[in-house]
């Protein structure tokens, strides 16, 4: 019995790695999708939202589950808990991959990102990626100091982010008011799918070493 409920414990996980390589796979075709301004790929980043949050429902049943037959303690009941938090922290980033495919698509056969700007929604594609990737195998690993290396990654998007509201604020920007609100969503897309990122790795410390993260304002719980 004991060794059944340990399985799907790992099983849990394996799935979550998953999950994180899938929305990883989603951001990349999305950010494609916007910088090429290619439908087609929209369109599949949109309906592979669904297979995202079903496999985020399915987690989180298991987990229920394993909680009310089990009834686990210390590190167990710290690993289901924490399971689904990290589920939801996933689908939310499937999510907002899925609404940079929407604004690509709503804009077609138009760019939605200016030229002046693709370089850096170029870069934050790539970060959004390698955080997405490197939070993966700290689900895997449970490695405490790369979890905790992933605050310090996340100062790139944080740059970038910045650097786009110098674009939107300068004098010279020349692209008009909607332009201006779609790189705005988007630069906010992309910042939050890092902060989420960012909480899975806070999770995963916390469910190592029993430490509670207090974030900042505005940043996941």
């Amino acid at each position: 019995m004991r060794d059944s409920y340990h399985e799907e414990l790992d099983d849990i996980r394996s799935c979550l790695v998953e999950l994180a390589n899938t929305v990883g796979s989603q951001m990349s075709t999305a950010t494609t999708a916007l910088l090429d301004a290619d439908v087609t790929l929209a369109d599949i980043v949109i309906a592979g939202d669904e297979h995202i949050d079903a496999t985020r429902e399915d987690i989180d049943q298991r987990c229920f589950t394993l909680l009310a037959r089990q009834q686990p303690v210390a590190t167990d009941l710290r690993t289901i808990v924490v399971s689904t938090r990290i589920a939801s922290d996933l689908e939310r980033m499937g999510d907002l991959a899925e609404h940079i495919a929407k604004v690509a698509r709503m804009r077609f056969p138009d760019h939605a990102v200016p030229q002046e700007v693709r370089p850096a929604f170029l870069e934050a594609g790539h970060v959004a990626e390698m955080l997405v990737t490197k939070a993966g195998t700290v689900i895997a690993t449970r490695n405490v100091e790369k979890a905790r290396e992933l605050e310090t990654d996340d100062d790139a998007m944080d740059r970038i982010h910045r650097g786009l509201f110098r674009e939107l604020l300068s004098d010279s920007w020349p692209y008009g008011v909607e332009s201006a609100i779609d790189v705005t969503l988007l630069g906010r897309y992309y910042e939050r799918f890092a902060d989420h990122a960012v909480s899975v790795a806070r999770r995963v410390v916390y469910l190592v070493t029993g430490e509670r993260h207090v974030p900042e304002a505005g940043t996941p719980l």
